[in-house]
């Protein structure tokens, strides 16, 4: 590290300035902590992942932030899903979930509702800097803490000695790329292509907000109503079709993706794509450990494995709180480290661990037939629409039905074996990754 002014002084440095940054930072902000946030970008910007879960509210609640998320976002009760193979739509509600407490949530603009936690952090006290892009860290002997150097837009060099680091700088995984623990997984592979439109067919009334997730033969689309009447429209497709792409303008390879799935195109006969298509890949991947000496990772800086349940942003907020709550008992009680660092490692892994599951066989056709004929023996349908609300770190007892839920998957796909195993092959085939296929590109 090239010599600098004299380092600035923190207890705790923040890595980005997503959902996960910006709530760690006021937490560790209302507890008296020193605290600073780098965040590379400017906001407002872009960003998908507009889709909140009804286990968000309560974590807005705490914040304070939930009255100005309310006036930006659109009422989300539930989520509709469409297959190729069904004759029928299937429409779940979340109040329908074992808790009744959180029937709703919201879709937002992610550049209004980053902005609206990151602006909070630094009501809070926090010391938000953006446009300042983190180069280096370097942690220093006996778990003294590190010394972080970062770089402005306009080229000067900063440089600060921290007690603590919080890496949640999202899918750019600062510590996890330079510390080599970062892994692409083995189970799951996807790239996504999204922009958005206007003139979508929505929904009317109640429902107007709700997602809707359509399969298709090469994956699966998102469709994201917006307050503004855009509408966020991505397809999640395994690497090998978005290599088909070739030479050809994104706009246009995405129309044509589009079109490989009618009930989708129909929705969208009258719309025009507002932005730029884009595209990325590499979407499934984890790291090898969540914290280390004075640093934690959170959210996507963790893990990432597709967005299918819109799990993201809920997951990312709760390692907040409870990456908040570590680093407090790190600083305030070091014989207490070790236990507090335990029970982070085993919460922050515990979510994908429960979404993972589902994700890795929402299309596999067995699977697909449940979603699309939910039943509630021993209440396995209130079970999975808690998962699916968010609620996976609360009290809900809903372990046994989801057990039990498991149980009916497994004999539904030793009751059709030729189909399950053709399936299996063809996962297997599918989730292969491709050269040219994992880079981010417009």
């Amino acid at each position: 590290m090239p010599p600098l002014i004299k380092p600035s002084e923190c207890d705790v440095l923040v890595i980005g300035g997503g959902p996960a940054g910006s709530t760690a930072a006021t937490l560790l902000a209302e507890r008296g902590y020193k605290v600073t946030l780098l965040e590379k970008a400017h906001h407002p910007r872009f960003h998908i992942g507009e889709s909140l879960l009804p286990a968000n509210l309560p974590l807005l609640e705490k914040l304070g932030v939930a009255d100005a998320v309310r006036a930006i976002g659109m009422e989300k009760w539930g989520a509709r899903f469409v297959s190729p193979v069904h004759a029928h739509e299937q429409t779940i509600e979340f109040a329908d979930a074992w808790d009744k407490s959180m029937p709703m949530s919201y879709q937002v603009r992610r550049s209004e509702f980053d902005e609206i936690l990151i602006r909070n952090a630094a009501k809070k006290n926090a010391n938000v800097i953006e446009g300042c892009q983190v180069k280096e860290v370097v942690f220093l002997s006996d778990s003294k803490g590190a010394l972080v150097q970062a770089r402005h837009d306009d080229g000067r060099l900063e440089s600060w000695n921290t007690r603590f680091v919080l890496d949640a700088s999202g899918r750019d995984t600062f510590l996890g790329n330079r510390l080599k623990i970062k892994n692409s997984s083995k189970k799951h592979n996807s790239t996504a292509i999204y922009a958005h439109f206007t003139g979508a067919k929505r929904d009317v009334g109640k429902q107007e907000g709700d997602i809707t997730i359509f399969w298709f033969a090469h994956g699966w689309f998102w469709f994201i109503p917006l307050t503004d009447g855009l509408t966020s429209i991505g397809a999640v497709t395994w690497p090998y079709y978005l290599k088909t792409r070739a030479q050809k303008p994104l706009d246009d390879f995405f129309e044509e993706t589009i079109a490989l799935c009618p009930q989708l195109a129909q929705r969208l006969e009258d719309a025009r794509m507002q932005t730029a298509a884009e595209a990325t890949g590499n979407f499934s991947y984890a790291c090898e450990r969540t914290h280390g000496d004075n640093y934690l990772l959170l959210g996507d800086a963790f893990a990432f494995i597709d967005p299918v349940f819109s799990s993201g942003v809920m997951l990312a907020m709760q390692n907040a709180f409870d990456g908040a709550d570590t680093v407090d008992t790190c600083l305030r009680h070091p014989g207490q480290a070790a236990s507090a660092l335990k029970k982070f490692d085993q919460r922050l892994r515990h979510g994908p661990k429960i979404f993972s599951w589902f994700i890795y066989r929402v299309t596999n056709p067995t699977m697909r037939d449940m979603f699309m004929n939910p039943a509630n023996p021993f209440r396995v349908k209130e079970a999975l629409l808690s998962v699916l609300a968010g609620d996976v770190y609360g009290t809900t007892p809903t372990r046994r039905s989801i057990v039990i839920f498991k149980v009916i998957y497994y004999l539904g796909s030793l009751f059709t074996l030729k189909r399950t195993f053709l399936a299996w092959k063809m996962r297997r085939r599918n989730i292969r990754p491709v050269d040219g296929a994992v880079a981010t590109v417009r």
